[in-house]
This record gives C-alpha cells, sequence and structure tokens, in this order.
C-alpha cells in the first residue's frame, strides 16, 4: 500500500506541465544536442549562470523532474520524425532537387540528383573496384623479373632512328673547322690544299 501513494506521485509529477524556462531548456537542449551544454542550455533558457549547472542536473534527472524528462524525449522524437532521413524521404528530396534544377536550367545538378537517387536505388550504378591481394613483398624474384619485362613490353616507347646514314657535308665541315682552328696562317696552307685537291 506505501506504493501506491509514491506512484500516484510520479504520475503527478509526469503530468505535470512545464514551467517558461523548462520549456525552453528543453528546446535549447535537443535542438542544440551536441552543440552545447546542459549548463549553457540552463543559461540561454534563463537561469542563473551561478546555478545553472545544478538546474540543468535538476531539469534532466528523472526522479527530480520526470515531467521535463518526458518533455525532452517527445521533443527529440518530434525533431527526429521531421527531419529523419528515411529512404522514401530521401529518393522524394532528390527528385525534388532534380526537378529544381531542370526548371532552372542547371543541368549538371539535375544529373548529379539523379545520379545520386540511382545509387540510392542500389541496383542501378555499381561501383566496380579492383582489389589486389598481395605485395611485391609475396613474389619470388622470377615473378618480380616476369612483371618487369611485361611492364616495358606493355609499355616501352617507341624509338625511331633519324640519323642518317651517311653526311655529305661531312668532310666539308671538318676541313673549315681545320681552317678555323688554325688561325689567320694557317687558313691559307688550308685553303691552297683544298684548290690543289680540287684540281686533282
Amino acid at each position: 500500500m506505501k506504493n501506491r501513494p509514491h506512484k500516484a506521485k510520479s504520475r503527478e509529477l509526469i503530468d505535470r506541465p512545464l514551467s517558461r524556462k523548462q520549456e525552453l531548456f528543453v528546446k535549447e537542449l535537443v535542438s542544440k544536442d551536441g552543440q552545447i551544454t546542459m549548463r549553457e542550455a540552463a543559461i540561454n533558457a534563463g537561469y542563473s549562470p551561478g546555478a545553472a549547472h545544478t538546474r540543468a542536473y535538476e531539469l534532466t534527472n528523472p526522479h527530480i523532474s520526470p515531467h521535463v524528462c518526458r518533455a525532452i524525449r517527445e521533443y527529440r522524437a518530434e525533431l527526429d520524425e521531421k527531419y529523419g532521413v528515411s529512404y522514401q524521404r530521401h529518393l522524394r528530396d532528390l527528385q525534388t532537387i532534380r526537378d529544381m534544377a531542370l526548371q532552372n536550367g542547371a543541368y549538371s545538378a539535375a544529373v548529379q540528383a539523379e545520379y545520386r537517387r540511382g545509387q540510392a536505388q542500389g541496383n542501378i550504378y555499381v561501383s566496380k573496384s579492383e582489389i589486389r591481394h598481395g605485395s611485391i613483398d609475396s613474389m619470388s624474384k622470377e615473378e618480380v623479373l616476369k612483371a618487369l619485362e611485361e611492364l616495358k613490353q606493355s609499355y616501352a616507347p617507341i624509338t625511331i632512328d633519324v640519323t642518317p646514314e651517311s653526311e655529305p657535308n661531312a668532310s666539308n665541315r671538318s676541313k673549315a673547322r681545320e681552317r678555323i682552328l688554325a688561325g689567320p696562317a694557317g687558313r691559307d696552307e688550308a685553303l691552297e690544299q683544298e684548290a690543289d685537291g680540287d684540281e686533282a
């Protein structure tokens, strides 16, 4: 029999309406979840900074403030339902983005949205990637040499020899070089030898 009054009292506490500050605390805490601390949420709700830590503890303790904890759970569920991502909502939102992009002439964005819809579907676009197991460390010397030879054959550059077989002006060049190196006195001799050679 002693438990009944306690249960009635806790039921009364859960059903108690929130005060204005408690309501603001719930909204601050849940809407900025992960961005602010419980103490900051209490300060933003209007509690004094000196007592904010204690108030935040009391407001989030189900034994002290079960009505506030219930409101936190309910508001969190409401936001999850409103902003949560489901498969159908995701596809619908991508379709809306695609349609708006087409209307605005943003064809690249429209294609991207449609591509993402296809990826979400899972069976339209298949991502292929090659996975190789092992490394050069696990290969034998013969395997490494064979692989290198295959690479040489595959990627060897084609070279074409453009050197002429014989240079017709090679003798003239060498004669000119000799004249330059011989200086002024040697130039006359070289010219005379050239002339003699041409006459013969």
